[in-house]
């Protein structure tokens, strides 16, 4: 069974973008993972199909109403239906190349795009919606948001990079930045490549590698080094 995701949004002309491109988009036409737009609008009220209204409480901006996404979750994912149900949301835990793993390892994932000034918190209780944020910053909506989590997703899917180790050695895998990377020519601008990688020597080579990223990670991420020593020590 291939990976199926369903994505609720305001706006189903956005996708799939570029997802149907590059890796994706060849995994997409193998049928290797599968997608559809569910528009929310179609399941707004009344003759102007509204789907949002003043927040109660006061305070700018527009809230989406939970019986309008209610009823286009309840379409999309029957109570029988396992997928995770995602709200990509800037107040979301921060995603992480573990949880990418978890949902890539599953049958697909549910996924609302969120607009407005946010959505009723009583759907997002209701419906069991769990908030992902992809960064701390502000987007116009959730469907770039949703397009870089599907993409962060599919790529992992079996079969769709054509070297699966490539999955396994690059960024935040191990709690660690990728190393740096080189290739032709030898020489740029009065710039080598490394002595060492030109060594066949592997065993320095991924010596070499290793204290890289150790050092690439504590100059921009020490929050990584952290984690990763909190792991080494409960281990």
């Amino acid at each position: 069974m291939s990976f199926h995701a369903s994505i609720l949004t305001l706006y189903p002309d956005m996708f799939p973008g570029s997802l149907g491109q590059s890796l994706a988009g060849r995994a997409l036409e193998r049928g290797d993972w599968t997608y559809e737009t569910v528009a929310i609008r179609d399941f707004g009220e009344g003759k102007h199909a509204n789907v949002d209204d003043t927040p109660a409480g006061g305070g700018a901006g527009m809230v989406l109403r939970a019986d309008v996404l209610g009823q286009a979750i309840d379409a999309a994912s029957p109570s029988d239906d396992a997928r995770p149900r995602l709200l990509m949301s800037p107040r979301g835990k921060p995603l992480t190349q573990n949880r990418v793993r978890e949902f890539a390892a599953g049958e697909g994932v549910l996924i609302v795009c969120g607009r407005f000034e946010g959505v009723d918190q009583r759907v997002i209780d209701a419906r069991n919606l769990e908030e992902v944020s992809i960064g701390d910053y502000i987007l116009s909506g959730g469907e770039v948001a949703a397009t870089v989590l599907l993409d962060a997703i599919v790529r992992l899917l079996p079969g769709v990079m054509g070297n699966d180790v490539s999955g396994t050695h690059e960024s935040f895998e191990n709690d660690l930045l990728e190393h740096p990377h080189y290739t032709r020519p030898a020489v740029w601008e009065g710039h080598a490549i490394p002595e060492v990688l030109t060594s066949g020597n592997h065993k320095k080579i991924a010596e070499w590698q290793r204290e890289q990223s150790e050092t690439l990670t504590q100059a921009r991420r020490p929050d990584l080094i952290a984690k990763r020593q909190k792991t080494l020590d409960k281990d």
